[in-house]
């Protein structure tokens, strides 16, 4: 398979599905790799902490009052489901952190000369694929913690979606090493495809036959 000094390989034979297992025959791989680790588990963790702890605090101080005053056995088959669905959001924090290492390990990404794959989920596996022509931007996006650990993220905007930061449903890949070099391969791949559909057939030059031509990064 043609690569080029973008392409980033690593050993698909570890797991049972990858992005490798969705190329198509003639399509082209410009770079393809994983979050850097440390990095996203350290990010999964730090997403939602400050407001489950302080979640966690205001619930813990009406809990600790309800047992110094000695009314909780009173009430406990009411307390007790109550504040299980109360501390739902230091539950998805917690949720967050446990599975970051094994969300990390199902995350792959891929980006080839006709769109992007991403790979994700927990459990099971979720596929993203996002093609040049529903792009309507590419931003790049270097957090505090990002910068310390030599990492950014790159964010897709599509169908009229507006990209965020981390945990947004948009498509995005994560905590990778030298983002700014995959962003302007990503963005020149995008301008190159879109200008190629846009621009009319009858003015093609020679070396351009439309549909069955390849696209050369």
């Amino acid at each position: 398979m043609p690569r080029n000094k973008y392409y980033d390989s690593f050993d698909y034979s570890s797991d049972e599905s990858s992005v490798q297992d969705l190329i198509m025959p003639g399509e082209q791989i410009l770079w393809s790799g994983k979050p850097k680790k440390n990095a996203f588990i350290i990010n999964r963790s730090v997403v939602m902490m400050p407001f489950a702890l302080v979640w966690f605090c205001f619930d813990g101080f009406f809990i600790s009052t309800l047992i110094s005053s000695g009314e909780i056995h009173k009430m406990l088959f009411f307390i007790v489901p109550f504040f299980a669905i109360h501390l739902m959001p230091v539950w998805i924090w917690l949720w967050n952190v446990l599975s970051a290492n094994k969300k990390w390990k199902n995350t792959e990404y891929a980006v080839t000369d006709k769109r992007i794959l991403i790979r994700g989920g927990v459990i099971g596996y979720n596929y993203q694929n996002i093609y040049y022509t529903d792009i309507n931007s590419v931003d790049l996006h270097v957090g505090v913690i990002d910068r310390m650990l030599g990492v950014g993220d790159i964010l897709i905007s599509q169908n009229g979606m507006q990209a965020t930061s981390k945990g947004t449903l948009t498509p995005a890949i994560l905590d990778i090493e030298n983002p700014q070099q995959i962003f302007k391969q990503i963005q020149k791949t995008v301008m190159d495809i879109q200008t190629d559909i846009h621009y009319p057939n009858d003015l093609r030059p020679d070396s351009n036959h439309g549909y069955n031509s390849h696209y050369r990064p």
